[in-house]
């Protein structure tokens, strides 16, 4: 299916239709989540510093990336009117996701006690590095400082990964805690104040090796079979062998690569040899290009994948063939991975500029008109 086809399609179902989300987070995780919940059917509003936006405005490829489909309001907290233009974006939504360090909407005089006090239906997302407590709450870091302490660099020569792991953990928990609020009001009728630390929420992706370690048991050998891992062809490509313990898939893979002898050596026993076994399959996939292991491996079916780089994947017809690339005005965007009931909701608008919609959004606030005159004569005005 073409792009525009699925967009066209797209149009058909939006879950989240109707809802309102003012968002005070920057850079990744906060608009990770937005624009999952953007896609899905909700206003988002993303409310920017006046000078300079999000910081991340300076990458206009991440930017783009996670901010299309929403509208941009200048606004300045630190201001009496940019703050109370800011109160009144929060009276009217259903959800509020803010990023800023812990105690620093409080500070503003957005405290998420009494912003859920006086509006018990609001959903409030707090998104931060260590949490709203704890001894780390205060320390600053990055996605790469997140991936450090909760182990997952643990390795005898660490690499810096070059996916950020920890942005993307903490920005799919801020979905998951916007619809769980939304969600657990019908009942209630509250909302709820939502504590998501980035630390917390790239834990869960340790989980399966943490509890082993926090309760004295041995480690699993799953991931150790020599067939689960990166290997190099004759022409300087790489393939992945993702046979993780099934015994079916490694004795097809040895006939594949005339490994015969090794066919019936049961998973604990290859993952005990797993040098020996590793080195006789390197050797056999180092034989023969790409183009014929693409060619053998899946007649065999076997449980591989060839490592692409980003334009080969954008060229290639899965990518398409899911319609996960929607093209809206000049650009193609990435949209949310959901399919819903046969159609996928992505995004319907394109990148907003800084504080263009603020004019908009104020006045659908309502915002008095001496109020958002003061706020876009002070902020607006100057950004263009």
């Amino acid at each position: 299916m073409s792009d525009q086809g699925m967009s066209d399609r797209a149009e058909a179902v939006r879950p989240l239709e109707g809802y309102r989300v003012v968002s005070l987070a920057e850079q990744y995780p906060g608009p990770f989540a937005t624009m999952i919940l953007g896609d899905l059917g909700a206003d988002v509003v993303q409310v920017e510093r006046p000078r300079g936006g999000d910081p991340s405005r300076v990458f206009p490829g991440h930017y783009a990336a996670l901010n299309r489909g929403k509208r941009s309001v200048a606004l300045d907290l630190k201001t009496p009117a940019g703050l109370e233009a800011c109160r009144a974006l929060i009276a009217r939504a259903d959800v509020l996701v803010e990023g800023f360090r812990p105690g620093v909407l409080s500070r503003l005089g957005l405290s998420p006690a009494e912003l859920t006090r006086d509006h018990p239906g609001l959903v409030v997302v707090s998104v931060s590095g260590f949490g709203q407590d704890g001894p780390y709450r205060d320390r600053p870091a990055h996605d790469l400082s997140f991936q450090a302490v909760t182990g997952l660099l643990d390795a005898e020569v660490p690499v810096v990964p070059p996916v950020a792991l920890a942005d993307v953990a903490a920005g799919l928990f801020a979905a998951i805690a916007a619809l769980t609020g939304l969600a657990g009001r019908v009942a209630s009728g509250h909302g709820g104040h939502y504590d998501v630390g980035m630390f917390d929420a790239l834990m869960s992706f340790v989980v399966t090796r943490l509890v082993p370690t926090a309760n004295g048991m041995p480690a699993d050998t799953l991931g150790q079979d020599p067939g689960y891992g990166l290997f190099a062809t004759a022409d300087g490509r790489w393939i992945s062998l993702s046979i993780a313990f099934e015994d079916h898939f490694w004795r097809a893979l040895c006939a594949e690569l005339r490994l015969e002898t090794l066919a019936d050596v049961p998973g604990p026993e290859r993952a005990a040899r797993r040098d020996e076994i590793r080195a006789a399959l390197s050797s056999r996939i180092a034989a023969e290009p790409l183009t014929h292991w693409e060619q053998v491996l899946p007649s065999a079916g076997i449980a591989y994948g060839a490592v692409q780089d980003l334009a080969s994947l954008v060229a290639g017809p899965h990518l398409h063939g899911r319609g996960l690339l929607q093209t809206v005005g000049s650009r193609r965007y990435l949209r949310q991975p959901l399919v819903v009931n046969g159609t996928a909701p992505g995004p319907r608008t394109e990148v907003p500029r800084l504080g263009e919609h603020t004019e908009e959004v104020l006045r659908e606030a309502g915002v008095p008109d001496a109020t958002g005159a003061a706020v876009l004569r002070a902020e607006l005005t100057r950004q263009y």
